[in-house]
């Protein structure tokens, strides 16, 4: 089981141990079964890796953040403004979306990567209300269709009004994506072991000359 490691990506196997794989692989006829010994095409290898990257850049925490009511704070507050009650709906939630885009709402980044309707504002509005007038921190509570609910993070301890709490905020790194990316990686690197501790490549047997 002697390893080579000085061209990973060509063997990882000795001369010697190649040389009876190939042996074995040439002698062993599978019952008639013929296994070829070619490289994994350049563009299926490509789309795998594209796939990996693509999966967890849709996934990231900063990208992938839930909304939360914090987001659709400025939105409420303008739901009842003059200029918007006699507005149609579509109108309306337009007209809402560009004052507060134009304003430079520190939540912009979320607000256009969660849009809603005017429905969707009117469900949730007393929720945010009843919130605000206990004093919540909106940032702490995740929109859930209809619903406005604690959500479900648990992050660092912090002092809230005297007391010391965890802080409900999605981190912008939790531990699911750490175990994601080790579990990938190990799944890459077992993958890739498994195939260089075969003959390489450039071996192609002719199975005893019978097909």
């Amino acid at each position: 089981m002697a390893w080579k490691l000085d061209n990973p990506l060509h063997t990882m196997t000795s001369e010697d141990q190649n040389q009876k794989a190939v042996e074995l692989w040439e002698a062993e006829s599978l019952g008639g079964i013929t296994e070829d010994n070619n490289r994994l095409p350049q563009p299926v290898l490509g789309l795998l890796v594209l796939t990996i990257i693509t999966a967890f850049l849709i996934t990231f925490p900063l990208w992938g953040q839930r909304p939360h009511a914090a987001m659709y704070e400025e939105y409420i507050q303008l739901m009842d403004s003059p200029e918007v009650k006699d507005l149609p709906d579509d109108k309306a939630m337009q007209f809402i979306v560009d004052k507060v885009k134009a304003s430079n709402s520190k939540w912009s980044a979320l607000q256009e990567r969660h849009p809603l309707e005017m429905d969707d504002l009117r469900m949730i509005k007393d929720q945010v209300v009843e919130l605000q007038k206990q004093g919540a921190r909106l940032d702490e509570y995740t929109i859930v269709g209809n619903k406005v609910v604690i959500a479900n993070f648990e992050g660092n301890f912090i002092d809230d009004k005297g007391t010391t709490r965890r802080e409900r905020v999605q981190p912008w790194w939790d531990k699911g994506y750490t175990i994601d990316i080790v579990f990938i990686l190990v799944f890459c690197v077992a993958v890739m072991i498994a195939v260089k501790r075969l003959p390489p490549f450039t071996f192609k047997p002719d199975h005893g000359k019978h097909h």
